[in-house]
């Protein structure tokens, strides 16, 4: 009774264009018109005239010599819009969850909010005898490994409006002593395109941190494993890596990014 109720107000031109898309979407190659009539099983008339307006306004792609139809770049920019718009938290605390599981060790996502890191999300490890972070928790950017990824994405102007002082406050042993020293490891952490390294904030403990990008290429945040020893072992460092690089490629594919190396990789 209720789906009656419901189709009611189904708008039938509306309905057989989202159709005809979804056919279109479920075929994986171009179909004619006769191929689209025969799927969703309307008039071909009616067909018709729904695929010319699917077309004018983007969401279908007529190919020029052969006439057949296929999805049009209007149904991507909605996917990129859609995903865009979801939460980095939403999209990420899934996948750190994993990350957590496959490395037994405590993951984090934290974004950044001026000179601070801020961490948004986090999943700690069974057992685990690092400190414990809460979401919401404020660090400097200068002070962290994290923080310094955060950074990779910026330009010097940028760099310099954010850090105007040559001198950084409230420095730690290890930190960056001045602005040009952060510039210099921002430099070779962009290079690098991770950090593996000990914490700032606290002695004893390492991490592996990887940044996360935005369909547009910008740092949108950054995800970190803490290693609960002085030194990551060479035989465990590779191995951690590789797997918090695969949770920030999988992050940042959900926001929309697509790593120019790959599309490299595919090209004769």
């Amino acid at each position: 009774m209720a789906d009656d109720e419901t189709r009611k107000y189904v708008i039938p031109g509306l309905e057989r264009g989202l159709t005809i898309l979804m056919a279109l979407s479920r075929s994986h190659r171009e179909m004619s018109l006769a191929e689209i009539v025969k799927c969703v099983e309307w008039p071909k008339a009616s067909v018709y005239r729904a695929v010319q307006t699917l077309e004018y306004m983007g969401f279908v792609r007529r190919h020029p010599s052969s006439g057949l139809y296929s999805l049009g770049v209007s149904v991507l920019r909605l996917g990129f819009e859609y995903v865009s718009s979801l939460d980095l938290v939403q999209v990420g605390q899934p996948v750190i969850e994993s990350l957590r599981d496959r490395s037994g060790c405590s993951s984090h996502i934290v974004i950044r909010d001026g000179r601070d890191v801020i961490y948004v999300a986090r999943v700690s490890a069974a057992g685990t005898t690092t400190h414990r972070v809460s979401v919401g928790t404020r660090l400097p950017v200068h002070r962290t490994s994290l923080g310094r990824v955060l950074l990779t994405g910026m330009s010097r102007e940028a760099f310099e409006r954010l850090y105007p002082d040559p001198e950084l406050p409230d420095t730690r042993p290890g930190a960056p002593a001045d602005r040009e020293a952060l510039w210099q490891l921002v430099q070779d952490d962009r290079a690098r395109g991770y950090v593996v390294g000990e914490s700032f904030f606290q002695l004893g403990i390492s991490s592996i941190v990887y940044p996360l990008f935005t369909q547009e290429g910008d740092v949108a945040g950054a995800i970190s494993i803490m290693v609960p020893v002085h030194e990551i072992p060479a035989e465990d460092r590779e191995r951690l890596r590789g797997y918090v690089e695969d949770a920030a490629m999988t992050i940042s594919e959900m926001l929309g990014y697509h790593d120019p190396r790959a599309r490299r990789s595919d090209m004769p």
